[in-house]
Order: C-alpha cells, then structure tokens, then sequence
C-alpha cells in the first residue's frame, strides 16, 4: 500500500485531557474538513493522566481527510511553572524576579524536555531552560 498523502500539518496547545469542539480545536480542524469530536476524544483519552498541563499536539492531516497526531512534552515554560509552583511568570522580566530555579531543577527539566529540543546534550538542554526562565523572571543558580 502506498503511503498516504499528508495534506498539511496542525501544531496547537491544548490543555491534557480537557480538549472540545471549540476554539481552537474546531475551527482548525474543521477547515480540513476533519471529524472533530474523533480527535477530542482520541487526544483527551490519551492525555487523561497529564490533566490540566499544557501540551503540544501536532496533527497530520491526510487528503482522505483521516488524520494522525502526536502529543509532545509540554512546553518548557508550563515545567518551569510547575517545578516553582507559580500561576505564571513575571510581568516585568529583567527588572523583576519572582523565584530561583535551581541548577539541578533545570538539568530536572532539560532531561524530561530532551526529546523535543534541538540538543542531545543535557548540559545545552538547561542552557536552554534556563534562558525560557529568565525570559520568565525566574533567576537560575
């Protein structure tokens, strides 16, 4: 059989087990012409244990308007806000800390994020926490 032939691909973040029919699920996919609640349901079942975090999904959709996706990690900035246990980052990053994230919780971060960085070194992986931190305001030591 030949392989199918991907028409586009759609990247969103939708909160794990909590995905409907509304913005921004239904008008993306729709405009494909693909069956929604088929993909809520498939991607609520798959992120039923990780409710409530942040997670990218990115769906190929094929020209027989069936579709495929894959959940990735979530984004560095929803690990950093949970390891610090913080709603959300600085207004005023640069002028204004809110917390420190220590060395060890950004090596933590980078390890879990691996995969879906452009590094396969840990040491360049916290680099990169750690500049999403301090875009944050969160100060790393």
């Amino acid at each position: 059989m030949a392989a199918k032939k991907i028409k586009t691909i759609i990247k969103l973040n939708i909160k794990a087990g909590e995905a409907t029919p509304a913005p921004p699920v239904g008008p993306a996919l729709g405009q494909h012409g693909l069956p929604i609640m088929e993909f809520v349901k498939a991607f609520n079942d798959r992120t039923a244990e990780q409710k409530g975090t942040i997670i990218p999904a990115v769906i190929t959709v094929y020209t027989d308007k069936t579709f495929s996706f894959v959940v990735k990690k979530p984004p560095v900035a929803e690990m950093i806000k949970k390891a610090m246990s913080k709603e959300k980052g600085s207004g005023k990053a640069g002028k204004e800390m809110i917390g420190t994230l220590t060395q060890a919780q950004a090596e933590e971060i980078a390890k879990a994020k691996l995969e879906d960085l452009n590094t396969t070194d840990v040491k360049m992986a916290a680099r990169i926490v750690a500049g999403t931190a301090r875009s944050m305001g969160i100060e790393v030591k």
